[in-house]
Formats: C-alpha cells, structure tokens, sequence
C-alpha cells in the first residue's frame, strides 16, 4: 500500500495542544463492529466491558526526557537540545540532537545550569560525553551518572517531551509533568506517553474492577521514534524504531483464561496492541516475553490475541493511522475520522479517545 492511502484532512484546529480539564471527561467515539458509530464520554467507559474482559496498560512512566544545554569543546560553548529516544544502558541514551551536525565524538555535554534553568541538579549541572554520532541528527552520549541516579537527574533537569506538534506552539510547562502521564505509571523508561491511558483516573479504574473485568500491566518504553514521519512511498519499506518492552507470565496466564472462558482482551493503547502482538509473533499464542521490539503493523496484518483497542486519534500518513486502519478496516477508519472531525472531536496526544468494537481480521 501507498502513504497516500492513510492520508485524510484535518483541520490543524482539532490538534489538541492541552488536555482536557478531567482526565475522564474528553469524548469517546465507539466504532462498532458493522462501522456505525455512538457518542460517548470516557468516563461512561464501564458500560462497554462485562466480567471476564481484560483491559491490558502499558505501565511505563515517561521521563522528563526533553534537555537544554550547553556543548563544550576546549574553551568554546554552544547552546544544545536533546530528546533522549532510546536508553541502551544504565547510562547510555541515544537522542535526537540540535544542532547535531556541529556536534563530534568526544564533546562534552552540560546540563541544570543553563540560563533559565530552575531546577540545578546535584551541584548545579548533569554532564554527559557523545560517544557516536551514526547521523539522521542522531547521537548517543554517556552520562556521568546512571541508573536511578541518572533517572532522578533528568526529572530535575529535564522538561517534559511533549510531541513536536505541541512543542512548536508551546513551551512545557509544569503542568505537563502531571497531565502526560498515567495516574498508573510505575517503571520509568519512555519518552512520549502512551497517550490512550491518560484518560483514565484512579475512580475509572476502580469502576472497571467492579464490573469484574481484569486489569493487566505491561511495559513499553515508548520512544520518540514514534512521532518520526512516514517517509517513503511504499509503507513496506518503512523502517520502525526498536522499544523495549515487557509481558509477565502472570499477565499471559490471566489473558489465556480469559479468552478460553470467552472474556475479550482489550488492548488500552496502540503501545499496549504492539507489544501484545509482539509476544505472539513467533507462535502465534501469547506467551512471556521481553526484548526490543519494531513491529510494524499495517493492513493485512492477522491480529492474534487483542479483541478490541481503546486509542487516541492519530496524524494522517502516521503508522499509528495505519495500525488503527489494519485493526479496523482503512474504510472504516476513514469515515470514522470524517465523523470525528465534523463532530469536533480532539485529535493525538492530549486528544479524545475512541473504542474499536471488535472489527479486526483476527
């Protein structure tokens, strides 16, 4: 297939650049399995599952992954920025940089002392060294601190990594450190939040729990390879970013119970979906796993273990357009997302949500 197969207008007014007041209260589009669609509120969620379902989240909690610095070289400086993407060791990250191309092996990077910076770290700075540059405007550098240290370190320097839609119309504020995160986030690790679950509060979940439906963890560090854009003609030859990700056997025995018992798996979030499938590749039955993964899901695809998909509405031409289009159906999707923007729903990240009902080819 084409990219211009997943192309669709939207209007740059429905982009949310904020949140909605309630975390809760943003609107819900279900798309129903014979294509109609219902108007919905998020919080009214509940009344969709029955006991027995699985809801499965990505637990991963998003650092403040968004750096401004300096570049030391001898006795000359140079203002810096990094998005930190992919974490390779306890204090190795490779990220997104500008300027990259002025930057070289061996350079060194500051941190916390920057002109504006209100929070200094340890003694006022957190240093790094690049050790590559492979190109794309890409480097990886070494920090002087790692593991948790280095964790603690970037949530004082760093600020949040809001999606360049929203970064080029606004700064992060300190808002952004409560509002793109899941109430339910627990293992540090992404850079870009797995957006679906920040509708959901402590109340929604607990209403869940009531209906006897079964809430399940897993985690996918989510890089910032996934707002790059669709550059190539032929979507085959897209190549995805790699992300670690992590599925228990105690969330693949609750999943198999509850499909043999008739219960649907609902994957919360396209993060969630990717990383379900990737522990179905090789066998095509779940089964415990952890590793990188690059999955890459387009139509055509044969879904193998997730039943029905809450998510956010996605960018034209993005493959998070095009894994809703596999999941659903491109027809489908494409009128769907015509009745969303005539009906003033909010689109991405600090979007509104939708429910697909079921319309997989699994």
């Amino acid at each position: 297939m084409q990219l211009d197969d997943f192309d669709f207008e939207l209007p740059e007014s429905h982009i949310a650049l904020e949140p909605h007041p309630n975390r809760d209260g943003s609107k819900l589009l279900r798309v129903m399995s014979d294509g109609s669609l219902e108007d919905h509120i998020f919080k009214t969620l509940p009344q969709f599952f029955k006991k027995g379902d699985v809801l499965v989240f990505n637990d991963s909690r998003v650092l403040p992954a968004a750096l401004k610095g300096k570049r030391l070289r001898g006795d000359a400086e140079a203002q810096v920025q990094l998005n930190l993407h992919k974490r390779v060791s306890d204090n190795e990250w490779f990220a997104f940089a500008k300027p990259a191309k002025r930057m070289k092996v061996g350079d060194r990077l500051r941190f916390g002392d920057h002109e504006g910076s209100s929070q200094p770290c340890f003694e006022g700075q957190l240093e790094a060294t690049i050790t590559d540059t492979p190109g794309g405007g890409e480097i990886l550098v070494k920090f002087d601190v790692s593991g948790v240290h280095l964790d603690e370190a970037l949530k004082l320097v760093g600020e949040m990594p809001l999606p360049p839609y929203i970064a080029s119309k606004r700064a992060a504020g300190s808002i952004d450190k409560e509002t793109y995160q899941t109430v339910y986030a627990s293992h540090d690790g992404s850079v870009a939040a797995p957006t679906a679950g920040l509708h959901f509060t402590d109340e929604l979940l607990e209403a869940l729990k009531d209906i006897g439906a079964q809430l399940q963890f897993v985690t996918l560090h989510v890089g910032a390879g996934t707002f790059l854009p669709v550059k190539v003609d032929d979507i085959k030859s897209h190549k995805m970013h790699a992300e670690w990700g992590h599925v228990s056997a105690e969330t693949v025995e609750v999943i198999k119970a509850a499909k043999a018992q008739g219960g649907r798996v609902c994957a919360v979030g396209t993060t969630s979906l990717r990383l379900l499938e990737s522990a179905t590749r090789e066998t095509g039955s779940i089964r415990p796993w952890s590793g990188d993964t690059d999955i890459f899901i387009t139509p055509g695809y044969k879904f193998n273990v997730v039943d029905r998909l809450i998510t956010n509405f996605h960018l034209p031409k993005s493959t998070l357009f095009m894994l809703v289009a596999a999941f659903s159906g491109l027809d489908v999707m494409q009128a769907a997302y015509k009745a969303a923007v005539e009906r003033d729903y909010r689109f991405y990240s600090y979007g509104d949500g939708c429910l697909l009902e079921g319309l997989h080819n699994g």
